[in-house]
């Protein structure tokens, strides 16, 4: 790895699996290299993928193969903007249709447990909005809703 900084995702022997997913499914990603254990850990045996370099739409990210012990949890959460419903509801069905789950606001899991937060422009845009009332209705409707449904934001956002 050559960045200085790198996010360490733990994962219960899967971490290859969700690299190759979140390559496939997230633009300017890919798996850069499949580390193999050279002896027997907590964990695993000897040859077992240890360790998993990948990036995350230009996020430098390893993904450490460290069992059962950690679980993901909403306190980490990648957030992605988009640009358009098409590009929200892209990502989000891919995510959720993988074996995630929808949650609030934006929010959803993948099938590892890995937050994200599938955040249209227009709707942070809407939240802060220099007429408070304006960024009161968008956000009133943001918390109505599971993933995020442009026209509604932009709607409330007008009154």
């Amino acid at each position: 790895m050559n960045s200085k900084n790198t996010i360490c995702l733990w994962y219960d022997g899967t971490a290859l699996e969700a690299a190759t997913f979140y390559a496939a499914t997230f633009p300017d990603s890919k798996v850069n290299a499949v580390h193999r254990a050279p002896g027997d850990y907590p964990a695993g045996k000897q040859g077992d993928v240890l360790t998993v370099e990948f990036t995350v739409m230009g996020i430098p990210c390893l993904g450490l193969n460290g069992g059962s012990a950690f679980k993901h949890t909403e306190a980490f959460s990648f957030q992605v903007a988009t640009e358009d419903q098409a590009e929200t509801d892209r990502l989000w069905n891919a995510i959720v249709g993988n074996g995630g789950q929808e949650s609030a606001c934006g929010w959803c899991k993948d099938r590892w447990g890995l937050s994200w937060q599938i955040t249209p422009r227009v709707l942070s845009e809407a939240i802060s909005d220099p007429d408070p009332a304006a960024a009161k209705r968008a956000f009133t409707a943001m918390m109505e809703m599971t993933k995020i449904d442009i026209a509604r934001i932009e709607a409330a956002r007008r009154g």
